[in-house]
């Protein structure tokens, strides 16, 4: 009985991670990957990776997944993705530019709330609204490049943020395009209080029409939070352009009937999942939600995800 419950609940998460067709392997789901090869150390436990966690462009294993999950010390689920499959592809683009085949070693991977919250309040430079907390950041070494190379270049590239300390580790995440060092990180000075850096993300950057996108909030710092239940995805070629704009309500046991949803913590507000349409026409959307009344005086009206693509076979 038990292992026919391993079995089920590998094959679930098959399902989520190779939500590309068949017809699709080829195409890439990020806009930065790696060869899908890595090789990745914790110092903290010990555990390591070493091998390939994507077939081809697509579809990843499930295994090693689990596997390099235990290395950022982020809990495997088969139901989503805690540690982001972002940052994984991420890390592979840096290692493979900056030294192909080099050793990372992770320093600080996935951090629970609540020990990110300890980490605060004993002085360490935790950012209240840390990515650690979603799975989109990861402190590290890369062996044999120093940690001000992959800070500069990383901010060359104009895609997430990273952080030096003037240490061996280096500080990359897959939010928005940013960089400090320990003087102008903001820590301390509540810069994200009253939800005011939330944003939305979507769980890859390439879809077929048909797919599920899963929506995730990130950077909340107070709660509650009431959302707005119909979420609207619109085409992002012209800013401004509201033409084409599609309404829907996602699938969240949360949503409901009413015009606004109340969520009480991270979790609740980490998988909200919407089927794309059949008939969606190929190029760049984004996907904007709402916020409902003013309980949180900095935060904003709304939010939109970064845009992502729709490719067809």
């Amino acid at each position: 009985m038990i292992l026919k419950i391993i079995v089920l609940a590998s094959l679930i998460f098959g399902l989520m991670v190779n939500t590309a067709p068949a017809d699709q392997s080829t195409k890439n789901r990020f806009f930065y990957s790696g060869d899908g090869y890595l090789h990745l150390v914790s110092n903290k436990s010990g555990k390591a990776f070493k091998g390939r966690y994507r077939k081809g462009y697509s579809q990843y294993h499930a295994d090693a997944y689990r596997e390099i999950s235990a290395v950022f010390g982020a809990p495997y689920q088969s139901s989503r993705q805690v540690l982001s499959l972002r940052l994984i592809e991420f890390l592979d683009y840096l290692e493979d530019r900056l030294a192909p085949g080099a050793v990372l070693t992770i320093t600080s991977g996935y951090r629970p709330p609540e020990y990110n919250t300890r980490l605060r309040k004993g002085g360490a430079l935790a950012a209240k609204a840390s990515l650690h907390q979603y799975g989109m950041a990861a402190d590290f070494i890369l062996e044999g490049v120093p940690s001000k190379r992959v800070w500069e270049y990383v901010q060359s590239i104009g895609f997430g943020g990273t952080g030096y300390y003037h240490g061996k580790t280096v500080h990359v995440d897959v939010g928005p395009s940013r960089f400090w060092d320990e003087k102008s990180s903001g820590v301390g000075t509540g810069l994200s209080d009253d939800n005011k850096l939330i944003g939305v993300v979507t769980d890859y950057d390439v879809y077929g029409p048909g797919e599920w996108v899963t929506l995730r909030f990130i950077r909340m710092t107070a709660f509650p939070i009431r959302v707005q239940s119909e979420f609207k995805l619109i085409p992002s070629k012209v800013p401004g352009n509201m033409e084409g704009t599609l309404a829907f309500r996602p699938d969240s046991g949360k949503i409901t009937d009413d015009r606004c949803a109340e969520f009480d913590n991270i979790d609740q507000m980490a998988s909200l999942r919407w089927r794309l349409p059949l008939n969606i026409l190929p190029g760049r959307y984004l996907i904007r939600a709402g916020f409902c009344g003013n309980l949180w005086e900095r935060m904003p009206e709304d939010v939109s995800t970064p845009d992502f693509e729709i490719r067809f076979p």
